[in-house]
């Protein structure tokens, strides 16, 4: 046997000190690939719709409710199958309604239990014990697992489970049993979620939906162009801090600065009110309205984070020629005499010229209070202690893509010529295209935020502001972000983002088959996940593409993108039997779905079956296990042959 191979084996054994262990290990592991393999749940563009995002998780876009229509058929009315769905979802606070109703509270508690059991019993069957234990709340694990396990010994398994149900009531554990078991059934359902990009911006409820992925049993995080930008400013990047202040304001979603991770916007807010408070901001209008004196304010703010955002990126392009924006720096080519600004040899007229801040022999030039707001702001992300615990989950559990079972997940595109080929792109002396230009995009990301050498950190964190909006960005994936455009410029033509050629190959089966080889995956077996750009079903567009090969799961999760599209989002479920898309309509509220079991309606697009059921050994963790059962096989025979010595504990 070889040295490094011995070598390896004594690690091992260290683990499975002997042929006992070891073959009980095998056994274990050959088990477990026989068994159905779990639910994947991908959700994509939740842009800060905490209330929508929480309720999908809860509901697993519907396969709460096809778990319960699948175990209590015709024997249940609609009625209480709702009032059941809706338990899981919000256990504490349907039962008290609930309770209001019942007239033996004791028989209402032994009902909901032995239903809650079912479930239970139902969405565990797809786990070894052990898996299932490891997910049992700690204070009612051993009763839990009596109940939901199948006691072959026992002659009268009705008695027993009366018993154990009875003496819950008697002892009053029951509401807490409830809860207990509702939340279980929550997290037995979906075995491993997939955030495929865009949690921030646009709602406020970034930080809640962030707070509840760092407690998720199992996910990971594809990064899309939002997320990118809020890693970069908590990074403390000038430019990154500008583009999330502004973009927050615009959407009246200061309270995610302010509630949700406690920046200081008073600096801000007082230079804003300093320099314009006689101008009414007029190009600079909000998306979302409060009360008419917030609005004032926060309409001031709008333009003062906005011309600073313009000064700090025009340095910064200045400063990185690699980078190719030359084209994006416009504020020196005002024309104040006569209101007009030169866009590639052509003038347009501009909105808004009263810029007090602005040098216009240095246009980009920061004043003494501007570097002190930024400086303030800057210090204000840095030392916020959530958003650095947040920052660090995206690193820990994201990445510009993933790939997981022979699916491919990424949030905007892949970068394609006019042709269909793969673009290349020369950078730093180097050509890229494909998975190598992700990869290198991704590295410098991590450079931003974790290198130790001053230089490649700058330059780092400058990445991520490219990664943002340039057009080889594949998570922006657009010829330009025309923000200056459309806050000055009035001729509306000059506004158009033309998209990247891969939106109009996405039904060239050739296309994104050679997308998939170039990840190393089977065209044959594997399909693209892909959140990023609205499906406008309004306007007939349809999320499956290529017989199948791929999904665009981004159908307006965010409030400001339904009326474009029609449906208040998509998402995919991936179970044992297939693929399952589903389309949202709008959800109202938390509340209303309490009171009233208002669900997120869901609609079945599209199933794609499997040909055969899959298992676990069909999966990545499958494979993995394979090659732990061969080593095993061969400590085996090292312990054998002699080679190693068995150890007794």
């Amino acid at each position: 046997m070889i040295d490094y191979k011995i070598k390896y084996l004594k690690k091992l054994a260290e683990l499975y000190p002997n042929i006992a262990s070891a073959s009980t290990e095998i056994i274990n592991l050959q088990s477990i690939l026989n068994l159905p393999k779990g639910t994947e749940h991908f959700l994509s563009d939740v842009h800060g719709e905490h209330e929508a995002f929480l309720h999908v998780l809860k509901n697993s876009s519907g396969t709460v409710r096809r778990k319960i229509n699948e175990i209590f058929g015709h024997t249940l009315p609609n009625k209480d199958k709702r009032n059941l769905a809706t338990l899981i979802y919000y256990p504490k606070e349907k039962m008290n309604l609930l309770l209001l109703e019942a007239e033996d509270k004791n028989e209402w508690y032994r009902i909901m239990l032995f239903r809650l059991i079912k479930v239970c019993q139902s969405v565990s069957s797809k786990y070894t014990r052990s898996k299932v234990r490891k997910a049992l709340p700690r204070e009612f694990a051993y009763v839990i697992e009596e109940l939901i396990t199948e006691k072959v010994e026992v002659h009268d398994k009705e008695s027993y489970y009366n018993s154990i149900v009875s003496t819950i009531i008697d002892t009053k554990r029951a509401e807490l049993f409830i809860i207990a078991l509702s939340e279980l059934i929550q997290r037995l359902i979906i075995d491993h979620l997939h955030i495929v990009g865009d949690i921030y911006d646009r709602g406020n409820g970034a930080p809640q939906i962030m707070d509840k992925l760092l407690e998720y049993h199992s996910l990971d995080i594809q990064w899309g162009n939002h997320d990118v930008l809020w890693m970069g400013a908590a990074a403390g990047h000038w430019a990154c801090i500008a583009n999330v202040v502004r973009i927050c304001v615009r959407y009246g979603n200061l309270d995610t600065l302010k509630e949700g991770y406690g920046i200081n916007l008073l600096p801000l807010a007082t230079y804003a009110m300093d320099n314009y408070k006689d101008d009414n901001c007029e190009c600079f209008k909000l998306k979302a309205t409060n009360n008419a004196k917030e609005d004032d304010l926060n309409l001031k703010i709008h333009k003062a984070i906005t011309i600073l955002q313009f000064k700090i990126e025009g340095q910064l392009i200045s400063e990185n020629k690699e980078f190719g924006l030359e084209d994006r720096n416009l504020l020196h080519k005002i024309n104040y005499e006569n209101k007009t600004i030169v866009i590639k040899d052509k003038t347009y007229n501009i909105k808004d010229s009263n810029f007090p801040t602005v040098d216009k022999s240095s246009p980009y030039t920061l004043t003494i209070e501007e570097k002190e707001v930024m400086d303030k702001l800057s210090y204000s992300f840095l030392n916020c202690e959530k958003l650095q615990k947040h920052v660090k989950l995206l690193l820990s559990k994201g990445g510009l893509y993933k790939i997981y079972n022979n699916n491919l997940l990424y949030h905007g595109c892949m970068l394609l010529e006019n042709d269909g080929s793969f673009k290349k792109i020369r950078f730093l002396g180097k050509e890229f295209y494909g998975k190598a230009w992700f990869d290198f995009l991704e590295s410098y990301i991590r450079k931003g935020l974790f290198s130790e050498n001053y230089q490649e950190r700058k330059f780092g964190k400058n990445m991520m502001w490219y990664t943002w909006l340039h057009k080889n960005s594949p998570i922006f994936g657009k010829d330009k972000m025309a923000t200056f455009e459309r806050y000055l410029v009035k001729e509306k033509e000059i506004y158009v983002e033309k998209k990247n050629p891969y939106y109009l190959y996405c039904e060239n089966e050739e296309v994104i088959d050679n997308i998939i080889k170039n990840f190393g995956l089977d065209p044959a077996k594997a399909h693209v996940i892909n959140g990023h750009v609205p499906v406008k079903v309004k306007q007939g567009e349809h999320p499956i593409k290529c017989n199948g090969k791929l999904f665009i799961i981004d159908g307006g999760f965010s409030k400001a993108y339904q009326n474009e599209t029609g449906i208040a989002g998509y998402t995919l479920i991936y179970n044992s039997h297939g693929l399952i898309l589903v389309s949202h309509k709008p959800f109202t509220n938390t509340e209303d779905a309490i009171l009233e079991d208002t669900d997120i309606n869901t609609d079945t697009i599209k199933i794609v079956k499997a040909n055969k059921r899959e298992l676990v050994g069909d999966t990545d963790v499958g494979i993995k296990m394979k090659e732990t059962i061969a080593d095993l096989y061969e400590l085996l025979e090292a312990y054998r042959e002699g080679i190693l010595i068995e150890q007794q504990l």
